[in-house]
């Protein structure tokens, strides 16, 4: 086939939408899992929702009148997904269940090669949409095994277990547990909240939208346009200043004030008090995070913790807490995609191998040595301030023409040079060294495995839509189709 989608997840559908758009319909979009929806699929914790307003993190190409909150809640946003999928025509290329085991590129035929649990395929390009909050992290704890009571990850939520009277340790203190340990704790009978680093907590400006507001939008999308601009605009005045650490610490009192009016006990006020400056690590967004760890069966344990036991966990502070349950809300692999084993390119090397560690690729979508593979949400597209579909769409913008510039051309491969690879990468790294994520005082999930920033793109999403715009040939080995 021409196109070979890897991931049903939103940047999938995105995938799929746009490649529809284009007049391209020989394609497929596979995913291992029985259902479409990704992340939004896979996380049904207690309270999960989105942390970004509503009428920015839907596609511009499907607006949705009627989100029932201002930041829409994951039931909705799943509901969202398959509305997306219906209503642009992608059900039909979907095969679901079917798990991607290897993908190598043919460089004498000029096509990916790719295994799956359903048989083989073969594909003039690759678009790999797994993104990066899929594969989630369980840390390697020493007795973890031995541990008599029941433990999951917050991504996959045993709906069965009743926390109702439990003792429970959650593991990991960042954007999962905001959401779900304010909808547990008056449900349990203790929680250990084990906290290696503070994060700073902004109020959530959520609110239920109403009826007449749901109609007004539906009669005038003009106005939930309007609305969309105004949210992208403010969030890219915050992204312009994240690459400003004195200007995030004239944001950092609003965080403070709310710790302060929250948390009266100073003890704990102080544990919960970030060592670095706003902005360092991702922002949570949350008006009862704080309530609830102030609660009289809520402890907050500002250590890792160290072994587990049968029935109980140990941290840091070589304390034994007896437990009965543990919850990891310690978010994904986000810098070593699952997925970079699985691709190799026309030697055999994997996407992994060639990395070492840091991901590096080219404006987010393309890595050299690996013809017509686009990855969307890729290495350095990661932004701290704005939505992930607007960075999808302006991918697949650029993707589009790319596949337009092959057929028009008569071209069978496209290749980004190694030099204009690098080149970008110098700059991603010039512009990275001042920010706040890199110079903001903390080591966040945004550094890889050798301190190298791999998750950020350092300009404004507008920066980013001009620069996807057009389909820069001249950056790129190009090959002839083979006749």
């Amino acid at each position: 086939m021409h196109v070979l989608v890897v991931g049903a997840g939103l940047s999938g559908l995105c995938a799929a939408v746009k490649l529809r758009e284009a007049g391209i319909e020989d394609f497929a979009v596979i995913d291992r899992a029985d259902e479409l929806g990704g992340t939004w699929r896979d996380n049904t914790y207690p309270g999960c929702a989105c942390d970004v307003p509503t009428a920015l993190y839907s596609f511009s190409f499907e607006p949705k009148p009627d989100w029932s909150h201002f930041y829409a809640r994951q039931d909705e946003i799943r509901t969202y997904a398959h509305t997306v999928a219906d209503r642009h025509g992608v059900t039909g290329h979907l095969r679901l269940g079917v798990d991607m085991l290897d993908a190598a590129w043919d460089e004498d035929a000029q096509l990916w090669r790719v295994r799956t649990s359903a048989g083989d395929y073969e594909a003039r390009a690759l678009i790999a949409a797994t993104g990066p909050w899929h594969e989630p992290v369980v840390p390697d704890i020493p007795g973890l095994a031995s541990f008599e009571g029941k433990v999951f990850h917050s991504s996959r939520w045993d709906h069965d277990h009743d926390l109702t009277g439990r003792r429970v340790a959650i593991v990991g203190t960042g954007a999962s547990a905001v959401q779900f340990v304010p909808r547990i704790q008056p449900r349990v009978e203790r929680l250990h909240v084990f906290q290696r680093t503070a994060h700073w907590v902004l109020p959530k400006a959520d609110r239920r939208i109403g009826a007449r507001e749901q109609r007004v939008f539906a009669r005038l999308p003009v106005v939930q346009r309007a609305l969309r601009t105004a949210i992208y605009a403010l969030s890219e005045l915050l992204g312009r200043g994240m690459l400003r650490p004195a200007a995030m610490r004239r944001i950092q009192p609003i965080a403070e004030r709310l710790l302060r009016t929250q948390v009266a006990d100073p003890e704990l006020r102080r544990q919960l008090t970030p060592d670095y400056t706003f902005g360092c690590k991702r922002i949570l967004f949350s008006n009862d995070w704080y309530p609830a760890l102030t609660q009289p069966n809520v402890e907050v344990a500002p250590v890792a913790v160290t072994e587990v036991r049968p029935r109980s966990v140990v941290g840091g502070d070589s304390v034994e807490r007896e437990v009965d349950t543990i919850v990891f809300g310690t978010g994904f692999k986000l810098l070593d995609m699952p997925i970079a084993d699985l691709v190799r390119d026309g030697a055999g090397r994997t996407l992994a191998e060639r990395w070492q560690g840091s991901p590096r690729g080219y404006m987010g979508t393309v890595v050299a040595g690996y013809p017509n593979l686009f990855v969307l949400l890729g290495p350095n597209i990661g932004n701290g301030h704005s939505s992930a579909t607007v960075i999808m769409e302006n991918q697949m913008h650029y993707v589009v023409e790319a596949l337009r510039a092959m057929a028009d051309r008569g071209l069978g491969s496209v290749d980004v040079r190694d030099d204009v690879q690098a080149s970008f990468n110098e700059r991603v790294d010039e512009r990275l060294a001042g920010s706040i994520w890199n110079a903001g005082g903390c080591a966040s999930y945004y550094l890889d495995s050798n301190g190298r920033n791999s998750f950020m793109y350092p300009w404004s999403t507008i920066h980013y839509r001009r620069r996807t715009r057009r389909f820069d040939i001249e950056n790129y080995r190009v090959a002839p189709a083979i006749a």
